[in-house]
């Protein structure tokens, strides 16, 4: 359990961006009952049975994130600029001849970019506590269960590493960088902070990168143009990586640093099934459900921690895993409710009402056995997301239309996560984390049409992420009889993605 992920990395591996082609994205993805694109087999995948011919589809994006962060009025910015590759797809219909009944089969694949990590963000301030009283308030707690928590076990020898300890490894790692001390060697507990001066700035800088990239496979069909059915089978792989730099400035020009990088890959599966139904000209119903994804992980980390006394000398260890862990993760399921309106030849609007539940998401050894503590944390944090999805589109022209849309989604981290006031457990060397605080969509597109065949969509997504940044999570120290937390700083991450699709029917 030492090496396995925490609640909070479980929720990062379960969440989706607004991605597929520009119609989709510049309608916010509403296409619940609407079908005829692409893009809904990665939410209804009955809207592919809609289709009256065979289209291959591809998109390119063009991406802008700021990430904007405030701790108690210092501010900072950070930004980067990407671009990608993110969809690409072909459904094939295959009529088969008859006037009622099933009157077609739709067989169709797609690559979609689903969820891009890339991002830079910095916090910088006084968080109030330091880390190393973090550090200390936790493996103090961990003592009174566990008599190895002493100084000489938590000790540096030539060939000892934290990640091949049965003790918790940011306590080996700042015990041997010098950011905690202890009272006695010998005896279980009794760990401070061991700096002397006053805690004048702390500074944490984040890099992320990565994506998870989805494969589906879709079946779907027309029953008498009236009810519409689809399945996709779902591939997924998950690419991450995150690094992060803490460093914390005293007054008696001491100083200490905690490094982290983590590396994750794997590949999960998944499945979506779905029905549309129509039952006048004007009016389409959607139904479908999302299962959860079953992913086989592996994590590979590394971890600096040092330190600087002026009266004590430096220490600066570094550390990497020599056996990458290895752990299951299964993600919140979701249901997704929706209904549209056609307005003839002049245009639709439809509206889409999604409910994940993330209270379901589980972890498990590789092996299988499941993780109850951690499992019994995701319960206790974390309950129900709803997203609201309303899209809609005119025709200016038969040839070109104008669209727009937004989406809503409330963050499903319980109010006692949200307000600091619980302890939040992590694993590993990583004690930062976020706090997902909601999420807005605002998206605008318009396409055009050459020729029966060929056309272009083009869109601009504006996403709002908000969210609060904590350095570590608050927790009680029984050797000092108090509290120790820090202060969040409140960040904003806005994204501006422009997509260009291209597709041709035949």
């Amino acid at each position: 359990n030492l090496y396995a992920q925490e609640m909070m990395d479980a929720y990062k591996y379960s969440q989706s961006d607004l991605h597929g082609t520009a119609r989709f994205s510049s309608m916010a993805g509403a296409f619940g009952a609407l079908g005829g694109d692409i893009s809904s087999m990665t939410t209804n995948p009955a809207g592919i049975g809609i289709y009256r011919s065979s289209e291959v589809v591809a998109t390119l994006n063009l991406s802008s994130i700021k990430a904007e962060s405030n701790l108690l009025g210092s501010k900072s910015d950070q930004s980067k600029t990407k671009f990608n590759f993110d969809n690409i797809a072909y459904v094939g219909y295959f009529p088969t001849g008859n006037y009622s009944g099933i009157k077609g089969w739709n067989v169709g694949f797609a690559y979609n970019r689903v969820k891009n990590f890339t991002r830079n963000y910095r916090t910088k301030g006084t968080p109030g506590s330091s880390l190393s009283d973090y550090i200390a308030a936790l493996t103090n707690d961990l003592a009174i269960g566990n008599a190895d928590y002493t100084g000489n076990n938590l000790w540096l020898t030539d060939d000892y590493n934290p990640f091949n300890s049965n003790l918790n490894h940011l306590s080996v790692a700042g015990y041997s960088g010098g950011l905690i001390a202890t009272k006695n060697l010998n005896q279980p507990g009794g760990f401070v902070n061991p700096f002397y001066g006053q805690l004048q700035q702390s500074e944490l800088t984040v890099v992320e990168r990565g994506a998870i990239d989805q494969y589906d496979f879709v079946l779907a069909t027309n029953i008498s143009d009236i009810v519409f059915l689809g399945a996709t089978f779902v591939l997924t792989d998950v690419d991450y990586n995150y690094s992060s730099m803490y460093q914390e400035d005293f007054s008696d020009k001491s100083y200490s640093d905690l490094y982290n990088s983590l590396a994750t890959e794997g590949n999960g599966y998944s499945f979506n099934i779905g029905a549309i139904v129509r039952p006048t000209d004007y009016l389409r119903l959607g139904l479908a459900y999302n299962s959860p994804t079953w992913y086989k992980l592996t994590d590979y980390s590394y971890v600096d921690a040092g330190s600087d006394i002026p009266s004590e000398g430096a220490l600066d260890p570094v550390y990497n895993n020599p056996s990458p862990a290895e752990y299951k993760l299964r993600t919140n399921d979701r249901w997704i409710f929706s209904a549209a309106g056609v307005l003839g030849q002049y245009g639709l609007i439809s509206v889409d009402y999604e409910l994940s539940n993330y209270k379901n998401m589980s972890l498990s050894e590789y092996d299988g056995f499941k993780m109850e503590n951690e499992n019994a944390n995701i319960k206790d944090g974390f309950g129900t997301s709803g997203t609201l999805r309303i899209g809609a589109e005119a025709k200016i022209t038969p040839q070109f239309a104008v669209r727009a849309g937004g989406a809503w989604a409330n963050s499903p981290v319980k109010s006692h996560i949200k307000d600091g006031s619980s302890e939040v457990f992590f694993a590993g060397t990583i004690p930062h984390y976020t706090i997902d605080k909601g999420t807005n969509y605002y998206t605008v597109g318009f396409g055009y049409r050459f020729t029966p065949r060929f056309y272009a969509d083009l869109a601009c997504v504006y996403k709002e992420y908000k969210e609060d940044v904590y350095s570590f999570s608050k927790i009680y120290d029984p050797e000092l009889d108090k509290d120790i937390s820090s202060t969040p700083a409140s960040m904003k991450t806005n994204t501006t993605r422009v997509s260009l699709t291209l597709g041709y029917k035949f």
